[in-house]
C-alpha cells in the first residue's frame, strides 16, 4: 500500500501545492498556490482551497465547501458539503470611483478552525473568526463572532445552544457539570469555557 496522495484526473491543483501522504483529492477540486493539505486528508467533488490555507492533518473537506485564503485549518476538522470560510469583512467589486479592486486593494481575513472543530452543511463562517477545539456549527449556520471550543453553535446569526463532546454528540448536565454519554468524559464549565476534567481531575 502506497503512502502517495491519490488526486483524480479531473481537479486542478497548483503546482505549488503540497498535499499530505494518503490524502485524497476528488472530482473537479480546485487546490491553488501554495496551499497545504495534511497527511490523510479527504477533498470532496467541486470542493475549493484558497492560495495559502493549510489543512492539517485527517481533514474532510466535503462536497463544494469553498475554504478562502487565509483560512487555517487544525488536525481532524470537518466541513460540511457547501459550507463557505469567507475572506472580506467589506466585500466590493468596485473602489468608489467604480474602477475595479485589484488585489492590492483589500486586505484578506481569515477564518481558524481549531483541532476536531466541525463545521455543518451550508453554515458560512464570516471571517475574521475562530472555531475552538471540538466545537460543532449546525447545518446552515451563520457565524459572526468567536466559538468557545466544544461549543454548539446554530441559527443565524450563530448562537451557542449547549456544549459537544470530541464524540459530537450534545453534553448532558449533572451534579458534577457536564458528561458525554457516549464516552463518559466529563467537562468542567467555568466563565463560559468548557474544560475536560482529566481522570485525576485536572483540567486540560
Amino acid at each position: 500500500m502506497t503512502d502517495d496522495p491519490v488526486v483524480h484526473r479531473s481537479a486542478d491543483v497548483a503546482e505549488s501545492a503540497r498535499i499530505g501522504p494518503r490524502s485524497r483529492v476528488w472530482h473537479l477540486a480546485q487546490i491553488r498556490e501554495d496551499a497545504t493539505i495534511g497527511a490523510d486528508c479527504n477533498v470532496g467533488r467541486g470542493a475549493y482551497i484558497g492560495p495559502g490555507v493549510v489543512l492539517g492533518d485527517a481533514c474532510k473537506i466535503q462536497n463544494y465547501a469553498l475554504v478562502y485564503e487565509p483560512a487555517r485549518l487544525g488536525d481532524g476538522v470537518f466541513i460540511g458539503p457547501a459550507a463557505v470560510l469567507t475572506n472580506d469583512e467589506f466585500p466590493r467589486a468596485v473602489n468608489p470611483d467604480l474602477s475595479a479592486k485589484s488585489h492590492d486593494d483589500w486586505t484578506a481575513v481569515g477564518v481558524t478552525i481549531e483541532r476536531g472543530a466541525s463545521i455543518g452543511a451550508r453554515a458560512v463562517c464570516v471571517a475574521p473568526v475562530t472555531i475552538g477545539e471540538w466545537a460543532l456549527v449546525a447545518a446552515g449556520a451563520v457565524v459572526t463572532k468567536d466559538v468557545p471550543r466544544h461549543a454548539l453553535v446554530v441559527g443565524v446569526p450563530g448562537r451557542r445552544v449547549g456544549w459537544v463532546g470530541r464524540s459530537g454528540t450534545p453534553l448532558v448536565a449533572d451534579e458534577d457539570g457536564w458528561v458525554c454519554r457516549e464516552t463518559g468524559e466529563r467537562y468542567r464549565e467555568t466563565d463560559g469555557a468548557l474544560t475536560r476534567v482529566e481522570a485525576d481531575g485536572s483540567g486540560r
